[in-house]
């Protein structure tokens, strides 16, 4: 038999297919590869991801802003003037991407527009705050990363 380039060609591509459909068959009957849903129950996962997005975009629509700042004291939060505080309730997430077990959470209960976190509760480096907090039934949400 003689070998020429169309038959090596349709050889290759023979064996190329070959090589493919065996991965995949090896995939899809392999019990050590998982491909289900990340999440069990994506839709209703999906329900609260757009919360989350109605939530920034609410925050992100206020003519003043909720404000966050270094002091000496620590970690001062100020929520807008225009609103009752205390109608304001909610809980302020702090993460330390760099030891999990720095993270902690404050609940919001404010006598005035002004939310203090303690300097003693924050060790210096980059934190992760995430302030959800709701006024008059309405949810906002607010995240910044800061370097303390």
């Amino acid at each position: 038999m003689k070998l020429n380039w169309g038959k090596g060609i349709v050889i290759a591509f023979v064996l190329f297919m070959s090589f493919i459909l065996y991965f995949v068959i090896k995939v899809q009957s392999d019990d050590k590869y998982d491909n289900e849903l990340v999440t069990q129950e994506y839709y209703k996962k999906e329900k609260l991801v757009q919360g989350t997005i109605e939530s920034i975009e609410n925050a992100n629509n206020l003519t003043a802003k909720v404000a966050i700042a270094k002091t000496e004291q620590g970690l001062l939060i100020t929520f807008p003037d225009s609103l009752d505080p205390k109608k304001i309730k909610g809980k302020v997430s702090l993460y330390r991407p760099s030891n999990q077990k720095l993270d902690f959470e404050t609940l919001i209960s404010l006598s005035g527009s002004d939310l203090l976190i303690p300097k003693n509760n924050l060790v210096g480096g980059l934190w992760g705050i995430t302030i959800a907090w709701e006024y008059e039934g309405k949810t906002y949400l607010n995240k910044e990363e800061i370097y303390f």
